[in-house]
């Protein structure tokens, strides 16, 4: 099995750079406290690094 990571929406969006608002939607978030488990690839680790004010991993599974 594939390896995850659960990201956790803990940031608005409002009054951040639309370059933002895009590394969130394409995680799959757009309101808050919202969780998505998605695989754990250096792709999603740095979508996730670039937006650490607005998203947290809560879990690493696998």
């Amino acid at each position: 099995m594939a390896k995850t990571i659960v990201v956790k929406q803990i940031g608005s969006p409002i009054r951040r750079p639309a370059k933002q608002r895009q590394i969130l939607v394409g995680l799959g978030l757009n309101k808050m406290h919202r969780t998505r488990e998605l695989e754990d690839t250096p792709s999603i680790r740095g979508m996730v690094r670039k937006i650490p004010h607005l998203v947290e991993i809560i879990e690493e599974r696998g």
